[in-house]
């Protein structure tokens, strides 16, 4: 009995183990951990990051600026203005789950009782975060507002932390 329990406890330590780490990167499939964009038209894009499971919402975030202010310095931009955003979240965790049950019945010539127990473990490491933004790109000196970034200064802030 101990072995059967200790090769399910393995598994299960291997699987939570499995989950993909958040790190900044182009995503290699549209439903893997990284970034991807797509061009509208001249300096403007829509830009998506989708972070692992369990990766914090805000990180995610950074990661998705942190990627437009790319697009904007490779293109020649100097800022970039983010004019719409959405972020979804899949995959929410329930935690552990625990279950008991009870039944019993009897037949022309016999009876039967049963009681069984359950329990369930979410290893799925969490819920998963994607945050899409669309930018549009500039040169010169940024014009006010809370939704233009300095490309470079977020290249430098956020890209410290990658």
């Amino acid at each position: 009995m101990k072995r059967p329990m200790l090769t399910v406890g393995l598994c299960a330590v291997l699987a939570a183990c499995a989950t993909a780490p958040t790190v900044y990167g182009p995503a290699s499939g549209p439903q893997t951990v990284g970034f991807s964009e797509y061009r509208i038209e001249p300096g403007r894009y829509r830009v998506t990051f989708r972070g692992g499971p369990g990766a914090p919402a805000e990180q995610v975030s950074d990661y998705a600026l942190l990627r437009a202010a790319d697009l904007a310095i490779a293109d020649g931009y100097d800022w970039f203005r983010v004019s719409d955003r959405y972020m979804t979240q899949s995959g929410q965790s329930g935690g552990p789950r625990l279950s008991v049950g009870a039944g019993g019945g009897s037949g022309r010539y016999s009876s039967g009782v049963g009681v069984g127990l359950g329990t369930s473990f979410d290893l799925s490491g969490g819920p998963q975060v994607v945050q899409t933004l669309e930018v549009m790109m500039g040169r010169g000196s940024r014009p006010p507002g809370s939704d233009i970034y300095d490309a470079r200064e977020i290249r430098r802030v956020i890209g410290a932390r990658t």
